[in-house]
């Protein structure tokens, strides 16, 4: 088959957005991309679908005088959102939507590799179709489990996120850290319970919880840079049975947020010290669960996104937005965070926000988004 034309990219972005499916459990969007790539020109096409990852598929481009290879990473997974959108192309899954874009990001994987499945590259193209980025960390459980390594291995990765807030079409980015980092906080508060009448008898986790939240909130106000930007949010508290019974559990949950992989853990070694002095002070144990996964801030190389702002904002036919960081989370951080590269918006203009259910991307998006990616990749190919 000839080139993916728009109109073939709108058919199979409806497809998708009708079959999504979680992490992990992509089998059925594994399907049908693989249906795709079959479809293409296979002369410089190398395909690969590894067992330990089913649901993963990377596709390698052998380019024409090849210097490098060039890493292009798309997410296939959905979210556990019931879909309010009422189009006509709306989820067969009941519970499971597209809520986040990715059918519009594997649209434009699939645009991206049409193009140069056609026009050979003169580097090497790896295009990474990857799992679970929601949850459970596709990205990490891909490094891990050793994919990238010999010819499969990039000297630099590149992907997108799309972006509800700018125009359809639009490329935003920006140096230094697009997306934050994320970890999941976990507390629990181990001490005696007892009568509410006695609480000499009794090491009361309640009221240690409430200094230590109390505590937990000057990490960000007075061990962070104000220049430099952090959260500590605790969701949610439980502890205690009845009104007149005193609590010898609580826990506490809550999210950590930080733009920096090194702010992060600054932030880890607070809350460990803050945890440690709550439990001498009160009599009592404090165990801290801190769980990162994969969820690393998303810190674009320097060098390689300089390249690409330039391109950007020096080719006529795209619209170029300056960024600002955002505090959502993105498992390509965990790649960049191995890998050299750079994570960037395509704007899809719509009133809804990422993880809506009403989330409706704007089609016109997808044309110029891919011919600002191949522009771009072909000018990286010069240098």
């Amino acid at each position: 088959m000839a080139e993916f034309d728009i109109n073939d990219l709108i058919k199979i972005r409806r497809h998708l957005h009708e079959i999504p499916e979680l992490a992990l459990h992509e089998k059925q969007t594994h399907a049908y991309l693989r249906q795709l790539v079959a479809k293409l020109p296979q002369d410089h096409l190398e395909i690969r679908e590894p067992a330990d990852l089913p649901t993963a598929m990377m596709v390698l481009v052998h380019g024409s005088k090849p210097q490098r290879t060039i890493g292009y990473r798309t997410d296939i997974d959905a979210l556990p959102v019931t879909e309010k959108t009422g189009l006509p192309f709306s989820s067969h899954h009941p519970g499971v939507m597209h809520a986040c874009g990715h059918d519009i990001h594997m649209t434009m994987a699939i645009g991206v590799l049409s193009y140069f499945a056609n026009h050979q590259p003169k580097d090497n193209l790896l295009f990474f179709f990857q799992p679970a980025e929601e949850s459970d960390a596709g990205g990490k459980r891909a490094y891990e489990l050793g994919l990238f390594s010999g010819k499969w291995c990039p000297d630099e990765f590149y992907g997108l996120h799309d972006n509800p807030d700018l125009p359809a079409g639009a490329i935003g980015c920006r140096m230094g850290t697009l997306f934050a980092g994320t970890t999941e906080v976990n507390i629990d508060i181990q001490g005696k319970g007892g009568h509410a009448a006695f609480p000499q008898d009794a090491r009361d986790t309640v009221v240690a919880a409430a200094s230590l939240i109390m505590q937990i909130q000057t990490i960000v106000s007075r061990s962070i840079d104000p220049i430099d930007s952090g959260v500590v949010t605790l969701g949610k508290i439980s502890g205690g049975t009845i009104r007149n019974v005193i609590a010898g559990h609580t826990r506490i949950e809550g999210t950590i947020r930080g733009l920096t992989q090194k702010m992060i853990l600054k932030i880890d070694d607070r809350l460990q010290k803050i945890c440690d002095g709550t439990a001498k002070s009160f009599g009592i144990k404090v165990d801290l669960g801190l769980n990162q996964g994969g969820y690393y801030p998303v810190e674009n190389n320097p060098e390689l996104t300089k390249r690409f702002i330039y391109y950007m904002q020096n080719t006529s036919s795209v619209n170029f937005i300056e960024t600002r960081p955002a505090m959502t989370g993105e498992d390509f951080g965990y790649l960049l965070n191995k890998f050299p590269g750079t994570m960037f918006w395509l704007g899809v203009n719509d009133d809804s926000q990422l993880h809506s259910a009403t989330l409706t991307p704007d089609e016109d998006s997808i044309q110029p988004g891919i011919n600002a990616i191949t522009g771009f990749l072909n000018y990286r190919m010069q240098f």
